[in-house]
Order: structure tokens, then C-alpha cells, then sequence
């Protein structure tokens, strides 16, 4: 019996190496050293040789990509899991491969793009996004909040997910509207996404904190 192909793992795949087609265009162009991290101010940090950016980097995409879908598909109680957050989590590493690639290659060559407003924001749509899909998330062992409280309890995952929806979708508005503004610094985003993934851990343990102590007085 023919195994059914992945469409969806084939094409997420493919769309990560897509940046090696520029990569062979631009390559006589570039610099022997490219910009592959930021610090706070969008300023270039960190390098890596021209042929592990241009082809090493597009490949390690492709390999994380599989290794997510792999997570995904293997999952036992994967058909609890929102169909839409599924599919957002197979597209979070194309989608980086094509914008965070090409966007390192072009500031090589000194090209003016703002890191500092398209990382920000971009970090602020995949919170909201997500935030909007929490709630509809059931119980799974790969897409969620995955805590040893929400794990143990359905009801506690369910609590847990639906104040982090509207918590991240909050948040996530916030962190779109403030990455325009040229004074806010990718510090603040950091600080934001922080609390957006402390509270709800906090919350979690709060909540098995007290359904202990419900069971307890209920046994005595």
C-alpha cells in the first residue's frame, strides 16, 4: 500500500530552500561575512561565512521544517488539536526562511530595511494570531501551552488557554502598534513577550494550587 504523499510537509519545505535561488543570484555581490542576528536596536551583531548564510542556513530551515511536521503528525492526540494552529505551526519556519533570509542578504549589500520595525512586528501578528486560536486548542502533547498542570488536567488546559488567548491577543496588538513607533526598542518587545509567556504558567500552577487543596477538603 502507497504511502499518501505530505503535500503540505513537501511544500513548506520547498518554500524554505527558496531562498537559495537568491542566494546563487546575489552571490558574486555579497560580502565574505552576513548579518544573522540583531541586537535590541536592530543593529547587525553577530555573522556568519557568505556560504553558510546563503546555503547552509536555507537547508537547516528545511530540516527544522521536517522535524516539526514530524512532531506534529506523530502527535497521539494530535486530531485535539486546532486545525488552524496546526497549520500555523507548519508555516512559522517557511515563512522565516523567506523573510529573515533575504532580508540578511540585502542588508549585506547595504540595503536600508528597518529590522527593528518588520521583526517586531512581524513577532506581534504570529502572537495575535495565535492568541485568536488558543482557546480552540484541546488537550495534545505538541501545539499549546504544554505545562506539567495543563498535561495532568483537561480542565486546567482549557482555564490556562482561554485567558492566554485573550492575554496574547492583547499583547500581541500591542506589540504590532508599538514596533512603529521609532523611539520603542526591541527590549520592550522582549519584556512583553516575557509576561505574555510567564502569566499564563503562573496562572496554571495557581489553578493546580487550588484544585489540590479543593481535593483535599473534599477527601477530609
Amino acid at each position: 500500500m502507497k504511502k499518501k504523499i505530505n503535500l503540505s510537509m513537501v511544500l513548506t519545505t520547498i518554500i524554505c530552500l527558496l531562498p537559495v535561488i537568491l542566494s546563487v543570484i546575489l552571490y558574486s555581490q555579497l560580502p565574505d561575512k552576513i548579518p544573522i542576528h540583531f541586537n535590541i536596536s536592530g543593529q547587525p551583531d553577530n555573522y556568519a561565512a557568505k556560504f553558510v548564510a546563503c546555503f547552509i542556513f536555507p537547508f537547516a530551515f528545511a530540516i527544522l521544517n521536517l522535524f516539526v511536521h514530524f512532531m506534529l503528525n506523530s502527535d497521539p492526540k494530535k486530531a485535539n488539536s486546532s486545525e488552524t494552529m496546526k497549520t500555523i505551526s507548519k508555516w512559522i519556519i517557511p515563512v522565516l526562511s523567506v523573510i529573515c533570509l533575504p532580508i540578511s542578504l540585502f542588508l549585506s549589500l547595504g540595503k536600508n530595511i528597518p529590522v527593528h520595525i518588520i521583526i517586531p512586528a512581524l513577532v506581534g501578528v504570529l502572537i495575535l494570531v495565535c492568541g485568536n486560536y488558543l482557546p480552540k486548542n484541546r488537550q495534545n502533547y505538541t501545539v499549546g501551552i504544554k505545562l506539567p498542570w495543563t498535561l495532568h488536567s483537561e480542565e486546567n488546559w482549557n482555564k490556562t488557554h482561554r485567558m492566554a488567548g485573550f492575554l496574547w491577543m492583547i499583547g500581541g496588538a500591542i506589540i504590532i502598534i508599538i514596533s512603529f513607533f521609532q523611539f520603542i526598542n526591541i527590549a520592550i518587545v522582549l519584556v512583553i513577550v516575557i509576561i505574555l509567556t510567564i502569566v499564563p504558567i503562573i496562572y496554571s500552577y495557581i489553578l493546580y494550587r487550588r484544585e489540590l487543596y479543593s481535593d483535599h477538603k473534599n477527601f477530609d
